[in-house]
């Protein structure tokens, strides 16, 4: 090889690693996805929820299933954690999947998988009044019972979540019941949905909620009657105008239990025909009954009902039933025929005041003393009910 060429090839040769160091590309790290619980966690407490996390990038997909179930979630604005929407499903096998993307478009991927705690005791929803699709009176409350005794009501109260049209609120009726009552009576023609996302909630110490439950239901036409118990009228209106006027006879108020009680009261079911028996007595003793009453419809747990009684010669006229409100069979048919339950039936003229927990009479409570049974701050930033 010549002199000259000799040179040159010498001289490429310092040349091109310098040449292929300086046009090289730098890749940047991958971002770091991270899932809580960790895969493979057993025993995983239901109420910590699921967090996915990305650094360096932003999540760009979030699949998570308990068993076969898609799980809800949302991410932050930032779109750099993703959290479940609601606790975690107990006794429960998770997937998740995520996969996040960084500058330059790296993208990372990561899989995990873990199982919930199957707790020492479950506590699940009993009942739910209304039962779904009915339609109810303007003043329906929402009462769920419990299979057990809860003693984390916040906890629990936070997973009951009411869409509907107008303000409301939970208060506790005892450890095993909690009442959701509007503010003012539901409009007419409202639609209201409540769901207890039970399931996973911690609700006493080893104690999780199994399951959710839903129920919708209808607010029919705005039905409230009056009961005069002095000048022994009841006037039923429908939607603001007057449907029926109704001569009555209330209780003859000798005792107690003989007395109607006066406040707001609730239509809460109703019997074609019911047995009412007297309260305290027996066979024989003086003032004992024991009859079948037609068209009975009950507004309170202390025996009273808007019933039929051929009792004409004291209705519109004079006091002489047990503590119930009699009218004219006819008209308590018709009484019968369009209550619903839920349906005020506000009683005036009477001595005995009607307790707040006597059948459904939650609205002698006011509203802020309503607000006090709840357990939970009623501030813009922690509320107990949304209305859509």
């Amino acid at each position: 090889m010549p002199p000259a060429a000799r040179a040159l090839l010498a001289a490429l040769l310092v040349a091109c690693p310098a040449l292929v160091a300086g046009c090289a590309v730098r890749v940047p790290p991958a971002p770091r996805i991270t899932i809580s619980p960790a895969s493979g966690a057993v025993a995983v407490p239901p109420d910590a929820g699921l967090v996915v996390r990305a650094e360096g990038g932003t999540l760009t997909s979030v699949l998570a299933f308990a068993g076969r179930d898609p799980v809800p979630g949302a991410f932050d604005p930032a779109r750099t954690v993703w959290r479940s929407s609601r606790t975690l499903r107990p006794g429960t096998q998770y997937v998740v999947n995520a996969v996040a993307t960084g500058p330059q478009n790296v993208t990372a991927q990561v899989a995990g998988r873990f199982r919930t705690l199957t707790p020492r005791r479950e506590v699940a929803v009993a009942s739910i009044v209304p039962y779904d699709g009915e339609t109810v009176g303007i003043g329906m409350p929402i009462i769920v019972t419990f299979t057990r005794p809860v003693e984390e009501r916040a906890a629990v109260e936070r997973a009951l979540v009411v869409r509907g049209p107008t303000e409301g609120a939970w208060h506790w009726a005892s450890s095993t019941q909690v009442v959701y009552r509007p503010r003012t009576w539901w409009p007419a023609g409202g639609e209201v949905r409540v769901t207890a996302h039970l399931a996973g909630v911690r609700a006493a110490p080893g104690t999780y909620g199994s399951a959710d439950r839903s129920v919708a239901f209808t607010v029919g036409r705005a039905m409230v009657s009056t009961v005069d118990t002095r000048a022994h009228q009841m006037v039923v209106r429908q939607d603001g105008r007057v449907a029926q006027r109704l001569p009555i006879s209330a209780g003859m108020a000798t005792t107690r239990e003989y007395t109607t009680t006066s406040g707001i009261h609730l239509t809460m079911d109703r019997g074609n025909p019911v047995r009412m028996v007297s309260p305290g007595r027996r066979k024989g003793d003086p003032g004992y009954y024991d009859k079948l009453i037609d068209y009975a419809v009950r507004i309170s747990n202390s025996g009273e009902y808007v019933h039929a009684l051929d009792n004409v010669w004291a209705q519109g006229r004079a006091n002489v039933s047990h503590g119930c409100v009699n009218v004219r069979p006819d008209q308590a048919r018709w009484f019968y025929e369009h209550a619903l339950r839920g349906d005020p039936v506000i009683v005036t003229g009477t001595t005995r005041h009607l307790e707040w927990n006597n059948g459904w009479s939650y609205w002698q409570l006011s509203w802020p003393r309503w607000l006090a049974g709840s357990a939970l701050r009623h501030d813009a930033a922690e509320t107990p009910s949304a209305v859509s």
